[in-house]
């Protein structure tokens, strides 16, 4: 029937138009953001795991960053208990020097004062061994715990060694001087079993920073793991996409051409009147 008032064929050809300028739209929007999944209305499932999981991509940042932390207080904490063993290896050497019944008095005093400015030496060493506010080595901050996991449930611990003179460990007196060779006789033993306890300590400080650069180094490939399986389920096919773009625009040129045709179809109608 050809009706001036209903063009079937050109609502026909509308709603095909629409359909593929919807596509075309879907289309340039994967383009433009590079993702076939940008939004809950896109996929509400797959948009809801992607969400959960780049939530975890973030917590496992802060998880990096802690242990990043850890790790510089662990080694900053050897690193200053390295130089302590080489100071009371040097402080040995002065003893067994001050030691010797030959030398005399004045000679002594030398290596006494020497000795003692290795001692104070200590001190500051340990003093200014701190990152952040924490420091390992000096007694003055316990144990060090580090985010180990995305829901802060779990921790990393890098157990705190106080080398601090007069300790458990560097049993060496913060007062100790070699100003006879009595006291330098009983200092050589000293500073030797405060050597082996102080070696003992850094060999479970460098294990403990071991361990947080390990985990350190799970939690990063952790997250990378997990960031790529993010994009394989909402990224784009860019070379797809470009090859349906072309498709769909193409489609869209005929589309309007068919609406074009469908529109001139109630002419015919005026021949009918001449």
């Amino acid at each position: 029937m050809l009706s001036v008032n209903t063009n079937y064929g050109a609502l026909i050809a509308l709603q095909n138009l629409n359909a593929t300028s919807a596509q075309l739209q879907v289309t340039q929007n994967r383009i433009n953001t590079g993702l076939k999944i940008a939004g809950p209305k896109d996929n509400g499932a797959v948009y809801a795991i992607a969400q959960g999981m780049r939530a975890d991509v973030q917590a496992f940042n802060s998880v990096t960053t802690s242990l990043n932390r850890a790790i510089s207080v662990t080694d900053t904490g050897v690193a200053a208990g390295q130089t302590v063993s080489d100071l009371l290896k040097e402080m040995k050497e002065k003893a067994l020097s001050a030691k010797d019944g030959a030398i005399d008095q004045n000679a002594r005093e030398a290596y006494n004062a020497e000795f003692v400015a290795l001692r104070d030496q200590i001190a500051t060493t340990l003093a200014n061994a701190s990152f952040d506010g924490s420091n390992l080595v000096d007694g003055s901050d316990g144990n060090l715990q580090a985010l180990a996991n995305a829901d802060g449930t779990a921790f990393i611990t890098a157990t705190g060694r106080d080398m601090s003179l007069g300790g458990a460990i560097v049993s060496l007196a913060a007062s100790a001087t070699i100003s006879s060779a009595s006291d330098a006789s009983s200092m050589i033993a000293t500073i030797e079993s405060s050597l082996n306890a102080l070696n003992l300590a850094l060999a479970q400080l460098g294990t403990d920073s071991k361990k947080l650069g390990v985990h350190k180094d799970f939690v990063t490939k952790l997250s990378d793991e997990l960031t790529n399986g993010i994009g394989n389920l909402v990224d784009a096919d860019m070379a797809t996409e470009s090859a349906k773009l072309q498709s769909l625009q193409m489609k869209q040129q005929l589309g309007i051409q068919a609406l074009a045709i469908a529109n001139q179809a109630p002419t015919v109608l005026l021949s009918l009147f001449r």
